[in-house]
């Protein structure tokens, strides 16, 4: 066997460093090449970095959380030598399959029960058959262990014929019989409702000394895992509500490992708060059922929560996103102009078209029109599809349509581009822009997917309000920003009806637009918002 070395690679042009957020793999698994062995965060995205070696890992050289300059070493890897095998014997014929298996193999063999924790005490290996090696992640073992399956004779779905938890589950799953299995090392069942609540976790005894005085409290569910995925913004929301990212329940996985996001872990800190007032309620009441006396952390008033101020990293993408404002902010002097448009005839047609859609599995929003109206617009007034470029002392009038749409992540703003707007239909950006925003969030979009976009939409509307000043995506010249689409009030011939309407936010580059040419572009994309069947037109 021979060492090698694995340096942090550049992950993106001009990236200089990244922050390991999750190592995907241990010290002691065997790995193959191009498999993903840890994520990545840059200033521009997260990314998976693969090995570039098939071997054994002999150590890791970084920590979760650390930044990591491209070029340092994280990896050091075991891998043969020309004329060796991956164990490090030489390569020769195949071994007879009567052989003694445990030439081949460091699991027991057929005809010897499987090695649980304690009959051996604790270990990161699972079974294994004398099938060979088995490619699986120190999770998928330690499962595999808990529920007493023979990891070889797990069928793997991850790269490589990686086995994960999922292929774990299922194998144990498609091969429970009829007969009696015991009961399963997992969590028990969740009543978060209950007036007696306490929170547990795998493999431990009942809270609150309940077992000793024989009630039975429910409890709100903790998943108990050796290892969860997450990005950065959602181990902070974690750690500032005290929750343990191991204990947050999740069907979400990536590459095998369970995905905790920052919904799931508001979700769960929010019921083990209900659960620890429930607990101070009864407490206060008297008491459990028993009429034992409450523990005496639940008859406290509780200590306060520190008031020293907390000190959260500026880097990576959030990093980026602020640079790119402030250059933005400082560099093209920003106008904003604000209008409504009355858009009931837009409700009725996307609600006219909403199910024919779903029918075609797209689900359709309102997105596709303001962006086939924009375009337009874009077409009709060419300078707000422009960039102006300082050093050549020109503009450049783009005649490509290529929209941005602006998305709300844990990481911070991203913002996807539909490219070539103008030559797609409403059905095919509506299915395009759902797509985009939903691996924008799930941090699986790319970084040329958010690159080449000639004008911005922002949807503050979604989360809630009606007018900003949203900054200009630079070097673009222009962004609009959509209020929610809401009754309100409108005049009209004297009198005031309930109407839909949507506000709209421009904020142009004033070096390159006019404020009467804002104007102009708002009122001509509110028509066609107002009359949507103007789009049949374009």
């Amino acid at each position: 066997m021979a060492e090698k070395e694995f340096k942090l690679p550049d992950v993106g042009e001009g990236v200089a460093e990244g922050e390991l957020v999750n190592w995907l793999v241990a010290t002691g698994d065997t790995v193959t090449e191009d498999q993903p062995v840890a994520e990545v965060e840059t200033d521009k995205a997260l990314v998976e970095v693969p090995s570039p070696y098939n071997g054994t890992v002999k150590q890791l050289h970084v920590e979760e959380g650390q930044m990591v300059p491209v070029g340092d070493v994280i990896v050091t890897y075991d891998v043969p030598e020309e004329g060796e095998d991956e164990s490090g014997g030489p390569v020769g014929d195949e071994p007879d399959a009567s052989a003694d298996a445990d030439a081949v193999s460091d699991g027991p063999t057929a005809d010897e029960p499987a090695t649980t924790d304690s009959d051996t005490g604790s270990t990161d290996e699972a079974p294994e058959s004398s099938s060979g090696r088995v490619f699986a992640p120190p999770s998928a073992r330690r499962l595999a262990r808990e529920l007493g399956v023979d990891i070889a004779a797990v069928e793997g779905s991850g790269p490589g014929g990686r086995v994960t938890e999922g292929d774990v589950r299922a194998h144990t799953e498609s091969s429970e019989s009829g007969g009696d299995a015991g009961e399963p090392s997992g969590p028990k069942s969740v009543d978060v409702g209950s007036k007696k609540s306490a929170v547990s976790r795998k493999g431990d005894g009942d809270a609150g000394g309940a077992a000793a005085t024989g009630a039975t409290p429910s409890s709100v569910e903790a998943a108990g895992r050796d290892r969860t995925l997450a990005v950065p913004a959602t181990r902070k929301a974690a750690e500032d509500a005290g929750v343990d990212l191991d204990d947050v329940p999740t069907d979400e996985t990536r590459d095998g490992e369970a995905f905790v996001t920052t919904e799931q872990v508001q979700g769960y800190a929010q019921a083990v708060k209900d659960a620890k007032a429930a607990d101070a309620e009864a407490a206060a009441a008297g008491g459990d059922e028993t009429g034992a006396p409450a523990p005496a952390e639940a008859t406290g008033n509780g200590a306060a929560a520190s008031r020293e101020p907390e000190s959260v990293p500026y880097r990576g993408v959030r990093r980026t996103i602020g640079e790119q404002m402030e250059t933005s902010k400082y560099t093209a002097p920003h106008v904003s102009h604000h209008d409504t448009a009355v858009v009931d005839d837009l409700v009725d047609t996307r609600a006219d078209l909403k199910e024919r859609a779903a029918e075609r599995d797209v689900r359709l929003s309102y997105m596709p029109f303001v962006m086939k109206a924009l375009v337009a617009g874009l077409k009709e007034f060419p300078y707000l599809n422009s960039e102006l470029r300082e050093d050549d002392e020109e503009i450049l009038l783009k005649k490509e349509y290529n929209l941005g749409i602006a998305v709300a992540t844990d990481a911070g703003l991203m913002v996807p581009v539909v490219k070539r707007v103008d030559e797609k239909s409403i059905l095919e950006l509506a299915a395009e822009v759902n797509d985009l925003a939903s691996r924008a969030r799930e941090r699986k979009v790319s970084r040329e997917e958010m690159q080449g976009g000639t004008f911005t939409i922002t949807n503050f509307g979604a989360i809630g309000g009606e007018y900003a000043t949203p900054i200009i995506n630079y070097p673009e010249t222009a962004i609009m920003g959509l209020g929610a689409i809401d009754e309100r009030p409108v005049a009209e011939d004297g009198e005031v009806r309930a109407a839909h309407t949507l506000p709209l936010s421009l904020s142009i580059d004033h070096r390159v637009i006019d404020g009467a040419e804002a104007g102009q572009f708002t009122n001509f994309v509110m028509e066609r918002l107002e009359n949507p069947s103007l789009l049949l037109l374009e």
